[in-house]
């Protein structure tokens, strides 16, 4: 059999996230990176989700280095294996997509994390992420994905360059398992760090952080905009993407607040799909203090 050519990876420019992700920022991307410096040492991003923004920012190669944090170990688990072995993951992801089915769709999600190997796992969530329910990551109280079955004509399961591209940007990238707090526990000035927590909910009745089975709630996000806070008092650009509410903008009171509309598509009530308002809060624009 003759040699085969070496796989051609895009050209960074065309670096795209490998998962869909509720409230992923696609959307925002351009409004965050104008926000960030156009030359980071080191940038940080501590919730993770499809990594939008680090990725754009490896495309036009504006940091040094770059740690790329979650508390989900699944989530990060992906991006580990897609740079330890891209083609593994290509491999199995194949596989999957030659049996996708209902039938099958069920029976991947019934595996437990634990009896596979790093790349097992990493296809296992790419292929329920492309074929579960509005691209949804959910999990119950025991930490087990529950997301039904999506009924998608032709999911793209395995996108190969998008893969491989995502790979050739995770070389100089760290990645990390941990608190958001202790992700950026060695930031120093030059280095940058976007938030982008489960939000602050709407209602009651819109409260979906379950990314986790840890439940992300005032009290975490009190700590996160004290650490917002300490970062910028230290040097370190700071932007941070949040909900559109009086406790949001109770947290970062004295900061530059700029509200935003998102289209937002994924929702259980087709009626309320559309335009929503959210915040980016940025450390390097401070509001004048209010008169009293």
């Amino acid at each position: 059999m003759p040699p085969q050519p070496p796989h051609r990876v895009r050209r960074s420019a065309d670096v795209r996230p490998v998962l869909k992700w509720a409230g992923g920022k696609g959307r925002l991307v351009p409004a965050i990176l104008e926000r960030l410096p156009e030359k980071i040492d080191s940038y940080y991003e501590p919730f993770a989700g499809s990594a939008a923004v680090l990725f754009a920012l490896a495309s036009t190669r504006r940091f040094k280095r770059a740690v790329l944090s979650d508390q989900n170990q699944e989530l990060i688990n992906v991006y580990k294996a897609i740079k330890k072995d891209c083609e593994r993951v290509i491999e199995l992801l194949e596989e999957l997509r030659a049996s996708h089915g209902k039938d099958e769709y069920y029976l991947v999600r019934a595996q437990k994390p634990a009896d596979l190997d790093q790349f097992q796992r990493a296809a296992r969530t790419i292929y329920l992420n492309k074929t579960g329910f509005n691209g949804l990551y959910r999990v119950n109280k025991s930490g087990q994905f529950n997301v039904p079955f999506g009924r998608y004509e032709n999911p793209n399961i395995c996108d190969v360059p998008r893969l491989r591209a995502a790979a050739a940007a995770l070389r100089k990238v760290k990645l990390e398992v941990g608190d958001f707090e202790r992700a950026c526990a060695e930031c120093r000035p030059g280095d940058a760090v976007y938030f982008d927590p489960p939000y602050v909910p709407l209602s009651k009745t819109s409260n979906f952080t379950a990314y986790h089975h840890e439940v992300f709630d005032d009290g975490q996000h009190q700590r996160l905009a004290e650490l917002f806070a300490r970062l910028a008092a230290a040097s370190v650009r700071v932007v941070l993407s949040n909900s559109d509410t009086p406790r949001t903008r109770e947290l970062y009171d004295g900061w530059q607040i700029d509200e935003i509309l998102v289209a937002r598509p994924i929702n259980s009530k087709t009626t309320k799909r559309g335009n929503v308002g959210e915040l980016l809060v940025c450390s390097d624009r401070m509001r004048k203090p209010k008169r009293k």
